[in-house]
């Protein structure tokens, strides 16, 4: 199940506020060597370069569906490439700027990632990055929760992920003994007001939900999907209902 850029962009509104926030923390170079990681449709990468135009702005992101709207955003200073986080830390090279909206928590072991990504800034380059907080948030608690019940966990053979993102106060130790200053770390609430279940579903469905619907096979996932959509029915037992979606945002200039 491909990533939609057409379900994803639903909620662009939602998903946009947390970004400018972060974009915000960015302290303002003259020139720089900028990478936004997992940029998606590209449409963010677009701003940050708008926004910083003497940087030179590269996207990547691993899913070919999502960057196909990203072409026509291509200029002089901002190209796109389809790969991953993973590759990009294999490659050589530093940084001025690495920037990661709403796509680090899809990799595990943050505890060597982040410091794996800091050593990719030149000094005095700036790591900026926003996750959504999925150890707190209600509907991956949901989904999780179903997920490791039967029959749905023999459905998906005993998978079910957990998330790989971390506290605020474990992310600040890591900024910090990784050589970042000027460090601004905070836990956002962004709510959601859902007229009805089916809005809160579709936004999971956009993202958190992809990789178990992935796993499913082609007759189980209707099955799954309703006993999903029940779930968050009987939480939100009242409409319209108040999503309080939890996202970390981090920031720090490398010393």
């Amino acid at each position: 199940m491909p990533w939609n850029p057409d379900i994803y962009n639903k909620f662009k509104d939602i998903r946009f506020k947390p970004f400018f926030d972060l974009s915000e923390l960015i302290a303002s170079e003259a020139t720089m060597k900028a990478v936004d990681l997992g940029c998606g449709t590209g449409e963010q990468t677009a701003i940050l370069s708008d926004k910083f135009p003497q940087a030179t702005f590269l996207g990547i992101d691993a899913s070919p569906e999502m960057l196909s709207m990203s072409r026509k955003l291509e200029h002089e200073h901002l190209k796109f490439e389809n790969s991953s986080v993973e590759k990009f830390l294999d490659t050589a090279g530093s940084w001025d700027l690495i920037f990661s909206n709403a796509a680090l928590q899809w990799l595990d072991d943050h505890q060597t990632l982040f410091p794996h990504l800091i050593s990719k800034l030149s000094s005095g380059g700036k790591l900026a990055v926003q996750m959504p907080y999925q150890p707190e948030n209600v509907l991956n608690k949901l989904l999780s929760e179903l997920a490791g019940e039967e029959p749905y966990r023999s459905y998906l053979d005993g998978w079910n992920r957990a998330s790989s993102v971390l506290s605020i106060d474990d992310y600040a130790q890591i900024l910090f003994h990784s050589g970042l200053e000027e460090l601004d770390l905070s836990l956002r609430i962004y709510p959601i007001i859902a007229a009805e279940a089916e809005v809160l579903y579709d936004f999971i469905s956009g993202s958190a939900l992809i990789p178990y619907i992935e796993r499913l096979d082609e007759d189980k996932r209707p099955v799954f999907i309703e006993a999903f959509k029940t779930l968050i029915k009987q939480h939100f037992s009242r409409f319209p209902a108040i999503y309080p979606f939890k996202r970390i945002l981090l920031y720090g200039r490398k010393s």
